[in-house]
């Protein structure tokens, strides 16, 4: 990627609702070439959407899981049979899904990053997974962050990677 590409998506990843004029004066380049660019990196698929996070206790979700579990992918429907059964365990025990994506690591093959009201929403959903025929239940392993908690760094922020790129740029140039 070019430089003003990379400073661009680091500026947005900061606060994406600034004006293109605002970020144009930002990194030293027009408004037309900051459009022009927001428009390319969207086509391309680099922007695929602007977003805000929310303080999520605020909300009203007491905790944050990310479960680690092992998903069995042969079965008569595969991932289409996978998806839909997911799809119906999401809304028989409601809670705000993040990510549920595949992977590798800790012998687990699926991860899940879920915020719930409260431990027995987190129950619910749990139980729900355990009656899917494809979960190896045996494998589940979930680490619970309470969002309430005071010591908590940072539960989740894109501005630390947006750091990262304006620093790995910076030693480019």
């Amino acid at each position: 990627m070019k430089n003003i590409e990379l400073r661009l998506i680091s500026e947005l990843m900061k606060n994406s609702r600034r004006s293109d004029r605002e970020l144009a004066r930002v990194l030293r380049v027009s408004q037309p070439t900051v459009s022009r660019t927001i428009k390319r990196l969207e086509e391309e698929g680099y922007i695929k959407e602007y977003t805000m996070i929310p303080d999520f206790s605020k909300l009203g979700y007491e905790i944050m899981g990310i479960t680690s579990l092992n998903v069995e992918e042969k079965l008569p429907g595969g991932f289409k049979e996978i998806r839909k059964a997911t799809l119906e365990a999401e809304r028989s025990a409601p809670h705000a899904g993040l990510m549920i994506v595949n992977g590798m690591g800790n012998n687990k093959n699926r991860l899940f990053i879920d915020f719930y009201e409260n431990y027995s929403a987190y129950a619910k959903v749990i139980d729900t997974l355990k009656k899917l025929p494809f979960i190896n239940i045996e494998s589940l392993d979930t680490f619970l962050v309470d969002l309430k908690d005071e010591a908590n760094l940072r539960v989740l922020s894109t501005a630390m990677v947006a750091q990262r790129i304006a620093e790995k740029n910076q030693k480019k140039t």
